[in-house]
């Protein structure tokens, strides 16, 4: 496995009624900064890039963590609800299915703006996807892709949303696991994502660039820059991976310096220990043993380069069938349970 994945959910969103909307305004990120502010051009961001001072992000009432935590409660297990709900009261990427993409969009941020948040969206659908591993998969081709980003966008419309896109997509160019036939395509194919996504009117828009462990930062500005990161806010790092805040926050300053300042953000979902290193033959990215829940999201970085800290992957959801796990993206409750365990 080159990457750092595992977990394409295709968990689609349950409308929310009013006590739902309650409970999202209850459960949200404590160190989130306020409302949507406006947008304040700065050096380096390919275009007008919204104020850093807005982001309280949405936490799904009816996520897998949620109806976990839940299921706890009523199984008596007081110890292990609260547990989980250290991962369910924490906002968390919402990774935007196939089945109804533009519905999907929609409930998720018609939720999160009636709650008066931002949610974070994430998406991964790029044809050839995970090079036939344990996240294997997406869409059919590149016109089904184009179709695919074409309606997430009419679902977000004109509310406010954060998205991550395509995580592994880059990097697998550069490091060849992509078969060079498809290249030429995936290069225009996020390209044109990142376009269509930049014209929505609040969305923030951040291409995956890999993690400290995975590659060169001066080998990625040539590729991202074919896969269009001049229109979008910047990009993310570490999604999905263990890599420490301060590791991570060096290897996108790196790139950011490679890219005329670019921004980006940092999954610190479960970096709490940092990345293993104990020689596993299943390696150190499917589900490391000893890892822990990091520091929550926030846009209050201390770093004006580093937009937030987000919980891109989902906490507790497996990253494929190794050390125990089910398959990517499925609830593996003793890990879910281990991670909160060891959070500080």
């Amino acid at each position: 496995m080159y990457g750092s994945r595992g977990g394409y959910v295709r968990a689609g969103v349950a409308a929310v009624g009013a006590v739902a909307v309650l409970l999202v305004a209850a459960c949200t990120s404590s160190d989130g900064d306020g409302g949507d502010g406006g947008r304040d051009g700065g050096p380096g961001t390919g275009r007008d890039r919204p104020a850093r001072t807005a982001d309280r992000f949405w936490v799904d009432p009816d996520g897998n963590a949620a109806r976990r935590a839940a299921g706890h409660r009523r199984a008596g297990d007081a110890r292990g609800a609260a547990l989980v709900h250290r991962i369910a009261s924490r906002p968390t990427g919402v990774w935007i299915g196939t089945d109804d993409p533009e519905g999907e969009a929609r409930r998720v941020t018609t939720a999160a703006a009636r709650a008066d948040r931002r949610p974070l969206l994430v998406l991964y659908d790029i044809p050839h996807r995970d090079c036939g591993q344990h996240s294997a998969g997406g869409a059919a081709d590149g016109a089904a892709y184009r179709a695919w980003i074409e309606a997430v966008a009419r679902g977000v419309g004109d509310r406010p949303a954060t998205v991550v896109l395509e995580p592994d997509a880059v990097m697998h160019l550069v490091d060849g696991c992509t078969e060079g036939r498809y290249h030429e395509e995936r290069y225009a194919l996020l390209a044109g994502a990142v376009r269509r996504l930049a014209r929505l009117p609040h969305a923030r828009v951040y291409l995956d660039a890999g993690n400290p462990g995975w590659s060169r930062p001066e080998a990625l500005p040539g590729p991202l820059g074919r896969a269009g990161l001049a229109d979008a806010d910047g990009f993310a790092v570490n999604v999905a991976n263990f890599h420490t805040t301060a590791a991570s926050r060096a290897y996108g300053r790196r790139i950011s310096a490679l890219t005329g300042g670019k921004h980006f953000v940092i999954d610190t979902g479960r970096n709490g220990n940092g990345p293993y290193t104990g020689g596993d033959p299943a390696g150190d990215w499917c589900n490391p043993p000893g890892r822990a829940l990091g520091e929550p999201p926030t846009t209050r970085t201390g770093d004006p380069l580093v937009d937030a800290h987000l919980w891109v992957k989902r906490p507790g959801e497996s990253d494929g069938p190794c050390r125990g796990g089910p398959e990517a993206g499925e609830w593996f409750a003793a890990y879910a349970l281990e991670l909160a365990r060891n959070a500080r």
